[in-house]
């Protein structure tokens, strides 16, 4: 196990949603498993008026979030816990002088004894990323000569290629490369980094993971809700920025990317920027117009009660063409995946909540066993992200009886059946990576902007083409009814289930 060395965690924007409900709870369980050092604090820093007190009060003591850990914890344990933190006011902006964080900071370092390691997490919005940093940087509060600093930066990075280079080039004036941690919560998911267990750890599958066994690739990030009380920034974002870009382009980078020399940091991102920037950009509007399909969800009734549609949100234009469904087709132009499609489609107010990637493979190349029922029954290896996370591999077995009739079996693996195993949590695990200095689950520039490059074409299209199409979708459904349209040739989606082994022939919504 990797060393933790003793550091102090800054956190501006310390006062809002994300440090209670998720970074707060991740070092708690991170507490509770010993895993943080002997000296360790936490320096909140905002602007909101409050003492150390108020603060351990707010995002500890008295957090709703932490309810349900504390009971099988002793008063003497939580408290222990709750005097790890402290909380200095910024004032009235985060652009400001920092001279007075600095004395803070040493002050907290001399006395608790932190060794002059820090790591500033940013949870606040992008626009103020380079501020912060550049007063970080004039307060003498970024050098490295009395211990290391590191910066976290929450997504979105940047709005478009030309945004994201922005926002890359703001952080690296005041920040090195090496430095800066992009932080993406889903590749803290046990399943996404087992994806790169499943390819090359087994040689039941390193093998075949190419052109010449593989058909197809399918992947599904599903949410059942709808945009909840964020329609002011999702208007403004859409499916395609907000998940696509990020979260699945990630995903896709490790289905696609070539062995890399070793498990470091550096070599691992390096072939995943390899991956990115081999994907076929989209640039004729007809190629965008047929591997493109948007759509928006529309009111509906589910369970009984009735659900507004996207554009009666509230904070969303009464006319948005912002997309709350978005499918891509796309090409990998490399050796190994030449001319096998991609599908990946992400969407809100779907049957269920649900991320999960489909390996097709190809049929046998010559058929004994004729079944009119086969075409869809192709092998497939089913990764599930989440929920119920696990594998699921569907393969040919003879139906008992006379002669051969096929059918699909499961043979799956469940992480909830691991039983004396603690699955850590995706802020938890990721922010124990920053901590020990690992940043192989953290975007780099260059993969952020190549990312981008993809994206930008498909987005520019959708803005400005000519015949590009909103297709509506009641909420509660799979999509628009032409989605299947994209899958040309092949048949359909999987439509999963809550399950990882539910049958996706069907889905009940009711």
């Amino acid at each position: 196990m990797k060393k933790t060395e003793n550091q102090m965690l800054v956190i501006f924007g310390a006062s809002g949603d994300l440090t209670a409900r998720k970074l707060v709870p991740s070092l708690f369980n991170l507490f509770n498993a010993n895993q943080l050092p002997k000296n360790f604090i936490v320096l909140g820093a905002s602007r909101s008026d409050m003492t150390d007190t108020a603060f351990r009060k707010k995002v500890v003591l008295e957090s709703k979030y932490l309810k349900e850990k504390f009971k099988q914890k002793s008063d003497k344990e939580i408290e222990e816990f709750a005097n790890t933190f402290f909380y200095e006011d910024l004032g009235s902006d985060y652009d400001t002088d920092y001279s007075r964080l600095r004395k803070r900071v040493e002050d907290l370092n001399n006395k608790y004894k932190t060794g002059g390691n820090i790591m500033y997490y940013l949870s606040t919005p992008p626009t103020l990323y380079e501020p912060i940093a550049k007063n970080l940087a004039d307060a003498g509060l970024n050098t490295q000569n009395n211990g290391w600093k590191r910066l976290i930066v929450e997504k979105p990075f940047g709005y478009s290629l030309e945004t994201g280079k922005a926002l890359n080039a703001g952080l690296q004036k005041y920040f090195t490369e090496p430095q800066i941690y992009r932080i993406d919560h889903y590749l803290g998911k046990e399943t996404v980094q087992n994806l790169l267990v499943t390819r090359f750890a087994n040689s039941i599958f390193e093998p075949l993971w190419n052109r010449n066994y593989i058909h197809h690739v399918e992947i599904t990030n599903a949410e059942s809700v709808g945009v909840e009380k964020r329609g002011g920034y999702y208007d403004k974002s859409g499916a395609l920025r907000d998940m696509f870009q990020n979260h699945l382009l990630q995903i896709v980078s490790l289905i696609v990317m070539e062995p890399p020399i070793g498990d470091q940091p550096e070599e691992i991102r390096n072939e995943k920027v390899k991956a990115l920037k081999s994907l076929r950009i989209m640039k004729d509007e007809e190629t965008l117009h047929d591997h493109t399909i948007r759509g928006q969800y529309m009111a509906s009734t589910i369970n009984g009660e009735k659900v507004k549609g996207y554009r009666e949100e509230e904070g969303v234009s009464a006319d948005s063409t912002t997309e709350t469904y978005a499918a891509i087709k796309f090409f990998v132009d490399n050796w190994r995946w030449k001319d096998v499609p991609f599908y990946v489609r992400t969407a809100k107010r779907m049957p269920t909540k649900v991320t999960e990637v489909v390996i097709h493979f190809k049929a046998p190349h010559h058929q004994i066993f004729q079944d009119s029922g086969l075409n869809n029954k192709d092998n497939k290896l089913v990764i599930r992200i989440q929920p119920d996370e696990g594998i699921l591999m569907k393969f040919g077995v003879k139906v008992p009886g006379q002669g051969f009739k096929v059918e699909r079996a499961n043979l799956d693996f469940y992480y909830s059946s691991l039983a004396e195993t603690h699955v850590m949590e995706a802020y938890e695990r990721l922010l124990l990576d920053a901590m020990q200095g690992d940043a192989t689950l953290y975007a780099r520039a260059d993969e952020v902007e190549a990312a981008w490059e993809f994206v930008d074409p498909i987005l520019e299209y959708w803005k400005n083409g000519k015949d590009v199409r909103m297709y509506g979708y009641a909420a509660g459904v799979w999509g628009p009814e032409n989605a299947d349209e994209l899958i040309d040739g092949i048949g359909y989606w999987r439509n999963p289930g809550e399950n990882l082994a539910d049958d996706p022939g069907y889905c009940v919504i009711c």
